[in-house]
């Protein structure tokens, strides 16, 4: 593991794992190279009643389309409407929780972003209406844009990590073996409690590594 001076300070930092809706939300204080974490919880970008914010892919791919075939005006405005939304629940969402985590744990350094390689994907709208598999992909990338938008009214550097690689990421910055690492993040969320499953794991993860590369 790290060698313990190299990490004189408490640090923090919120790993984000997005899906429809919004994120696995865990926050973690990284303390002489050891994660404790704070917090484990959901970060809402959308609720189910509200289904503008919650999956307006999923809305605009149920109305009818232009005599082209393609997105129409009010498609867009739709989109752009719930967009708006997402990013304001995001940006309360992350602020609430940047809060509490400075309030018990010391500075806030870092927002750890999973995310894959999907940035080819230019233009959610016209990808979410080719085909119906593509709506749920085009929900969760929309969410991780508004997380990101969320960084800089609260001022939290932006870390992105791709998740595919984030486990050989982790070896090389944590100086660590893979079992080493997962018996870690298993310890660590025992004090948090369940759920503590792949999708906490990976965030804690994020924030942890996060931290790790500000040294």
């Amino acid at each position: 593991m790290p060698r313990p001076e190299r990490y004189p300070d408490a640090m923090t930092a919120i790993g984000l794992r997005a899906h429809k809706g919004g994120a696995v939300a865990v926050g973690v204080c990284v303390e002489h190279g050891e994660p404790r974490v704070i917090l484990s919880s959901t970060l809402e970008t959308g609720r189910p009643d509200d289904r503008l914010s919650f999956e307006p892919y999923r809305l605009v791919h149920e109305m009818a389309r232009g005599t082209t075939g393609h997105a129409t005006d009010e498609m867009a405005a739709v989109v752009a409407e719930g967009r708006r939304r997402q990013a304001q629940h995001a940006t309360e969402g992350l602020q609430a929780i940047a809060h509490r985590l400075e309030a018990e744990a010391g500075k806030l350094v870092a927002m750890a972003l999973l995310v894959n390689r999907a940035g080819w994907i230019t233009d959610l709208l016209d990808y979410s209406l080719a085909w119906a598999e593509h709506v749920p992909v085009a929900e969760a990338l929309a969410v991780r844009d508004a997380l990101r938008a969320a960084c800089g009214p609260c001022g939290i550097a932006l870390d992105e990590l791709d998740e595919k690689s984030l486990p050989e990421l982790a070896a090389q910055t944590l100086q660590a073996s893979p079992a080493e690492i997962d018996a870690r993040l298993k310890d660590a969320g025992v004090p948090v409690g369940k759920p503590w499953r792949k999708e906490q794991k990976l965030a804690c993860l994020a924030a942890w590594v996060a931290v790790a590369r500000k040294h």
